[in-house]
């Protein structure tokens, strides 16, 4: 069986998003936790594979988990979507950054096996620990890898510049356009360092040992820690660049700002000099 994860947006208004699905059809599994406030669960009849039940989770986070779920189904929930999206992404970064983890049901709970596979064993209520095993997908499978698309850009964007300065070309950004770089940057290191969960496990899963040993172990088998710690030496070096090319538009606006003090200085002092000039003539 399968479950495919996709990011589609930075955040999403659960609320609105509930009362839509329940209006369509599916209904919401409310036995979760009062602190599991930042996932909606719902059901659906339509199942990809009879061995177990189609499942969709939604994170406030903006992602989307569909758990043996058939393809109609998928489009016809992401087309609900739509309407609840906070600053959606682009729908072909949506479609190529999904990523789709088979599964099967086994009698040993949450064993990883070769690649992508995992197997769940068959028990009455896990439903706790698929929100784990989606938690830890979608923050690092889909989140992190929208992230990484967006660096890879930001790279690709500014990688002239350093060939440039080395032969000793004009950098063709203004003041503005660099402050702006520099903007991107910070939002980027902000989204993966302070507001995201890729640094820490989640409060949630502090006083369930079960459920942070299945989070920690998942985060694990999506290498999440070696791929925070690329990402962040690459906005290192990034950061590195962008404060060079500050520093170089600072010291250009200061020798012009010199240079038209020195010109005003002359005017000024132009007419007094003829008149000294005439005077001793």
């Amino acid at each position: 069986m399968q479950c495919i994860a996709y990011a589609t947006a930075d955040q999403y208004h659960l609320a609105t998003l509930c009362h839509d699905l329940v209006s369509s059809g599916f209904y919401e599994i409310t036995d979760l936790p009062r602190d599991a406030s930042n996932v909606l669960v719902v059901c659906t009849e339509m199942a990809s594979k009879p061995n177990d039940h189609g499942i969709i989770f939604f994170f406030r986070e903006g992602s989307v988990v569909f758990w043996n779920v058939e393809d109609k189904m998928i489009k016809h929930v992401m087309r609900i979507l739509e309407k609840h999206e906070i600053q959606p992404y682009e729908v072909a970064l949506v479609h190529w950054e999904n990523e789709e983890i088979n599964y099967r049901v086994g009698d040993k709970f949450c064993s990883f096996l070769r690649g992508k596979l995992f197997q769940l064993a068959l028990l009455q209520n896990i439903l706790h620990e698929k929100v784990t095993l989606m938690e830890s997908i979608v923050l690092s499978a889909v989140k992190l890898a929208i992230w990484e698309v967006s660096l890879d850009n930001f790279v690709e964007s500014i990688q002239s510049i350093p060939e440039m300065l080395k032969s000793g070309k004009r950098v063709k950004l203004s003041r503005a356009e660099v402050m702006q770089k520099i903007g991107e940057l910070f939002a980027l290191r902000h989204c993966i360092n302070l507001s995201s969960d890729l640094l820490i496990t989640p409060d949630f899963y502090w006083d369930r040992e079960n459920l942070e040993q299945l989070y920690d172990k998942t985060c694990q088998f999506l290498s999440i820690n070696r791929r925070v710690k690329v990402m962040n030496e690459k906005l290192q070096h990034c950061t590195e660049l962008t404060d060079l090319m500050r520093n170089h538009l600072s010291e250009k606006h200061s020798l012009r700002l010199e240079w038209m003090i020195v010109i005003l200085i002359t005017i000024e002092v132009s007419p007094t000099t003829k008149e000294v000039l005439w005077s001793n003539g």
